[in-house]
This record gives C-alpha cells, sequence and structure tokens, in this order.
C-alpha cells in the first residue's frame, strides 16, 4: 500500500511548512524591531526639531524686542 509513502510525504510537507512558517515569523520579529528602532530615531529627532523650534522661536522674540527697543532709541 502507499499509505505509509502517503503519511510519510504529507509529514515532509508539514515539517517543511513548519520550517517556512518560523522563517517567516523571525522575518516579521525583524521587521517590527526594525520599525520599532526607527520609531524611536523618529520620535527623538522630532523631540530634538520641536526644540530647536522652540528656542528659534525664543530667538526671534529677543530679536524683534531688541529692534523695536532700537527703534524707540532713535
Amino acid at each position: 500500500m502507499a499509505a505509509p509513502e502517503d503519511t510519510a510525504l504529507i509529514a515532509g510537507q508539514l515539517a517543511d511548512l513548519t520550517r517556512t512558517v518560523q522563517e517567516m515569523g523571525n522575518q516579521l520579529k525583524e521587521v517590527r524591531e526594525r520599525a520599532a528602532s526607527q520609531q524611536e530615531r523618529s520620535d527623538t529627532q522630532q523631540e530634538r526639531i520641536d526644540l530647536a523650534a522652540k528656542e528659534l522661536a525664543e530667538v526671534s522674540e529677543r530679536l524683534q524686542a531688541a529692534a523695536n527697543a532700537l527703534r524707540e532709541s532713535i
């Protein structure tokens, strides 16, 4: 009978499928980790941009105040 050979063939295919699913799971985990790392870098960069924008706004206000004071003194 061919049943034992069929069983062995199916078992081999299931083993291959299991390995493929495990590899895909590992790849997905790596993609998630890279995405999380990129998000962290993006968040850090955004924080720096926000801080720089705030500092620039403060400098702009001081320059405007200095310009106004200079105009009044003339």
